[in-house]
């Protein structure tokens, strides 16, 4: 039998992803909501940006979970951002900024109707409810250095997980592909963006593109170490995990360890 530590880094990880998949985590009990909501108090930040995994959220607050949690968060914060992400444009070539709907996630998809504003990236747009903009921003270079991923991380938005089952963080893509990896590179994709007043213009979208190797970040330990840094919170209600970090600060910790080894966050 082959043994992992044998097996190319990128190949290694996957497997070591599928059998964290096959792991059951801990059942989600009942919460109490102010327990919650005063975990969220604990924060005096204006911005977040939030990945939500609803299923958790309901089996912890037995209540619609997308109602309850864009309540409790647009009371909280004054804007909140949550993914858009369509990367079907990849193949069809056509973003529609009003009514693509997200393929990532039941939470965005329900946002996009309470949503003020969506990027203009095709692939990878932010839904935002409240004043947040991205109006200095180059849209179409994701994690570029002018784009709008670039500009959370300079502002040290902060980045909520509720009911995941790992730590999600879009700001992961950005850090890893400002290091140039070896294992990934960037992409252009080229189609159409369509406008709510039924204009449209050719764009370019680069991302990323991953190379033959499936590979998946080791998200236990990039979390774990950030705890152990001082700059990430990870609770657990009942079962339900709730983690916050802030962007820059996650940054801070990631940049160095990749500088010293370029697959550390999928090794």
């Amino acid at each position: 039998m082959t043994s992992l530590t044998h097996l190319p880094r990128t190949l290694w990880c996957t497997g070591k992803y599928y059998v964290k998949k096959k792991v059951p985590d801990d059942p989600v009990g009942a919460v109490d909501p102010s327990t919650f909501e005063r975990l969220l108090e604990g924060y005096d930040d204006d911005v977040v940006f939030v990945h939500a995994g609803l299923s958790d959220v309901k089996a912890a607050f037995d209540r619609d979970p997308y109602d309850y949690l864009f309540e409790v968060l647009t009371e909280r914060f004054e804007s909140v951002l949550a993914p858009g992400f369509t990367p079907s444009f990849r193949e069809t070539g056509e973003y529609h900024r009003e009514h693509s709907r997200p393929e990532v996630g039941a939470f965005s998809r329900l946002f996009l109707e309470d949503a003020h504003y969506r990027t203009d990236d095709a692939i990878h747009s932010i839904l935002i409810h409240g004043s947040y903009r991205f109006d200095d921003c180059d849209h179409h270079e994701t994690f570029g250095p002018e784009g709008c991923y670039a500009q959370l991380e300079a502002d040290d938005v902060l980045i909520l997980n509720v009911g995941t089952p790992w730590f999600i963080s879009t700001q992961l893509h950005y850090i890893e592909m400002a290091s140039d990896p070896p294992y990934a590179a960037l992409d252009e994709s080229e189609g159409r963006i369509y406008y709510g007043d039924g204009e449209s213009e050719a764009i370019t979208q680069t991302s990323f593109d991953k190379n033959e190797y499936v590979y998946y970040w080791n998200r236990d330990r990039i979390r774990d170490e950030a705890m152990d840094a001082g700059v990430l919170d990870h609770y657990k209600l009942n079962g339900l995990s709730v983690t916050a970090v802030r962007a820059n600060a996650l940054a801070t910790v990631l940049e160095p360890r990749l500088e010293s080894d370029p697959y550390y966050l999928v090794s």
